[in-house]
């Protein structure tokens, strides 16, 4: 017998669930650590049978898909082994799902997919849609129960090890009942946004605050997904931390930590991080085009956090960021010196860091230059008439 017919013996004899949850795996493990010794045989034959149109990116069946949409909005493809506020790793839905369907409540799981398949059959789309919408209540009551004790925390995160070795299923699974608790909300708020944001400039900034104010006053546990809906609407995703410079008394950082918006911040380095990952491979790749692109985003992003936050050195976002861009450098440093000292590379030029120009430096002094009067001003009004007489 063949190794390729013993690879295929060994995937027949999985369910067809658990082999897709293989497949999520060991592409997960390939993001995160490159190529895997012997996995590219069971990637092709996994792929073959769920990636019908050669994608990589994760397909749910039926049951789980319906059970899943109102996650649709928050979810995101990759496989970082962090986790993201505001955001869902489509990646974990498969370990979830397994999850759910054995160990959390497999007798109703069992009713529901039988009765999903019944009605995909028959294309009764609404109906389906009640029917997920039920079941939902019942995983969001057990799961309330079930993580409410560190025991029954702890057990989860163990039950959930079994069907992932990814860090980040257990807190996406947390995330995934924030969601369902306010999937109504979430998809109203959704639909109050534009669906892009070419300029984010102060009027457009107090727009979408006053959106955020509202749905706090109901979900303010829930605000990083909607920070998440928001910056997908946006040219540049660090200028979600106009969101939370703008509500804060000053630049400091330490005001702008006091804003209920803060964690737009600790957002703008989630997505930094994920840029490292993904300069990683494509370095790995060679894909010195897409290596040039991310790391442009990464210098403008550094940039605007460096501009737009006073003291930043002095904070924990700061000593992130500090920490991100050194393991940066040194990706980028040694995919340099792979090149000959009189062979220049383009991830070495200093236009990639368009900042460091003499005009770039100017146009940081004059935007300093204007938040110290915009903050002098600021001062002068919040104090008693009497102090100013």
């Amino acid at each position: 017998m063949t190794l390729a017919d013993r690879i295929h013996e060994f995937l027949q004899r999985l369910t067809p669930l658990t082999r897709n949850c293989l497949l999520t795996e060991l592409e997960r493990l390939e993001m995160c650590e490159g190529e895997l010794p012997g996995s590219a045989e069971i990637l092709a034959k996994l792929r073959a049978e769920f990636r019908k149109d050669g994608s990589t990116q994760n397909r749910v069946g039926n049951p789980s898909r319906y059970f899943f949409a109102p996650l649709e909005l928050v979810l995101v493809d990759g496989a970082p082994e962090h986790g993201n506020s505001g955001q869902i790793q489509r990646g974990s839905l498969a370990a979830i799902w397994e999850w759910i369907t054995r160990d959390l409540l497999p007798t109703m799981a069992r009713d529901y997919i039988k009765k999903i398949d019944e009605l995909t059959a028959a294309s009764n789309e609404r109906e389906a849609r009640q029917v997920a919408a039920t079941f939902q209540i019942k995983v969001v009551k057990s799961l309330e129960g079930r993580l409410s004790s560190p025991d029954g925390a702890e057990q989860t995160r163990k039950k959930l090890a079994a069907y992932t070795a990814s860090r980040a299923a257990y807190g996406d699974l947390t995330k995934m009942l924030s969601v369902l608790r306010a999937r109504d909300a979430l998809a109203k708020f959704n639909d109050a946004l534009p669906a892009a944001i070419q300029k984010f400039d102060d009027a457009r900034v107090a727009k979408i605050t006053a959106l955020l104010n509202a749905f706090r006053k109901t979900h303010a546990e829930e605000i990083p997904f909607a920070l998440a809906l928001v910056a997908k609407r946006l040219k540049a995703h660090w200028q979600l931390i106009r969101l939370a410079t703008k509500a804060a008394a000053s630049k400091n950082a330490a005001d702008i930590a006091a804003t209920p918006y803060a964690i737009a911040v600790s957002m703008v380095l989630d997505r930094l991080e994920d840029r490292r990952s993904a300069l990683r491979i494509a370095l790995k790749n060679n894909r010195v085009l897409v290596s040039r692109e991310l790391l442009t985003e990464i210098y403008d992003t550094e940039y605007a956090l460096q501009v737009r936050i006073d003291l930043l050195d002095q904070s924990d976002w700061g000593v992130r960021l500090d920490s991100l861009m050194t393991s940066i450098a040194t990706l980028v440093e040694a995919e340099v010196k792979r090149f000959p000292d009189n062979v220049g590379h383009v991830l070495g030029s200093r236009r990639l860091r368009s900042h460091d120009s003499l005009a770039g430096r100017l146009t940081y002094l004059a935007y300093k230059g204007r938040d110290a009067v915009s903050g002098g001003v600021k001062k002068l009004i919040r104090q008693p008439a009497k102090s100013r007489a």
